[in-house]
């Protein structure tokens, strides 16, 4: 074991700007999907939380993208998007809609009723509510959401070289290909420490809001 870890160090000090450039086109691209995923997430959830009858049937539609395997998602794609960056964006995106979409919805329909009524008894429009009251206080439950879609992104995005997209994927592709598990290895980990830098900054970040919210 030490011989193999010896041996991978050694594949990124030979190899550290092909790995370097690797990272980057995986940041960018899961940097992309986290923004679409969580921009629209956050504002179907809000939508949601404003016409709870419709929550079960949309929510209900997120799960069944959710449950579609992360490699067959890719490949349903390809027909419309083709192969490379763009289908690797756009079916993470969808696959990473869930857990925003849910946790959104969770967290403002959990808001105190009472706050919301002393909200509006002092005049606070449905707009000023939503942003000075609601969304603050869910804000919390909403990051968890977020958290978890950061780092199933993070990780998909390691199969995205299967249809030609960039990213640290390839390193691993390559891997297997020649059967080179050094370089599999190498690529894995690297996949996995990027997905763990993400969750501690935004634990951290949460850690951070509520203290400063006095919510802990």
């Amino acid at each position: 074991m030490i011989e193999f870890l010896k041996e991978v160090i050694g594949l990124y000090v030979e190899r550290g700007p092909w790995f370097l450039e690797l990272l980057a086109a995986h940041v960018r691209l899961s940097l992309m999907a986290i923004a679409i995923a969580g921009t629209l997430g956050l504002v179907i959830g809000i939508v949601l939380s404003e016409y709870r009858k419709a929550a079960p049937f949309v929510i209900g539609i997120c799960n069944v993208f959710y449950t579609i395997p992360s490699i067959s998602m890719l490949g349903i794609l390809i027909p419309l998007l083709g192969i490379g960056d763009k289908n690797a964006v756009t079916a993470i995106s969808i696959y990473a809609l869930m857990p925003m979409v849910r946790n959104t919805y969770t967290g403002l329909t959990t808001v105190d009723k009472d706050i919301l009524e002393a909200a509006k008894a002092m005049g606070s429009t449905r707009i000023q509510t939503l942003t000075r009251v609601t969304l603050p206080l869910a804000f919390p439950v909403i990051l968890t959401g977020l958290r978890s879609m950061t780092v199933m992104a993070i990780s998909m995005c390691g199969l995205a070289s299967y249809i030609g997209a960039s990213g640290l994927g390839k390193a691993i592709y390559r891997g297997i290909s020649i059967y080179n598990p050094q370089m599999t290895f190498a690529g894995s980990i690297l996949i996995a420490l990027l997905a763990l830098t993400a969750d501690l900054l935004l634990g951290f970040a949460e850690k951070l809001y509520k203290k400063k919210r006095g919510m802990q």
